[in-house]
């Protein structure tokens, strides 16, 4: 998959919750966790990570890429729900690029 491909995949994945936000259906998985805000979406993404990090254990790539997409789309729940996208998320790993891990960590303590 290109990067065209993939900017598509996470626009598209954006707009869906957009729309389940701004046009809630009884029948949506996403509106049910939007309906019930975000401690709910919390717990599903702590679920989650710990389903990868036993995925990880296990050795199986594609167990590793589903617990991995599942993680990725309930953190994405969240960024909707809080009026955030992929986007935002990208542009902060953009400004990171040329500085160390480090002092990245360090100029978030002060």
């Amino acid at each position: 998959m290109n990067n065209k491909s993939q900017k598509d995949v996470l626009e598209k994945l954006f707009a869906v919750l957009e729309d389940r936000k701004n046009n809630p259906s009884d029948n949506s998985y996403v509106t049910s966790l939007y309906r019930d805000g975000n401690n709910k979406i919390n717990d599903k993404i702590l679920e989650e990570a710990e389903e990868y990090i036993e995925a990880i254990k296990s050795n199986k790539k594609g167990s590793i890429i589903h617990e991995a997409a599942d993680l990725w789309f309930h953190t994405f729940v969240s960024l909707a729900l809080n009026d955030l996208t992929a986007n935002d998320i990208l542009e902060e790993l953009e400004r990171r690029f040329g500085q160390s891990g480090i002092e990245e960590k360090a100029s978030r303590e002060k």
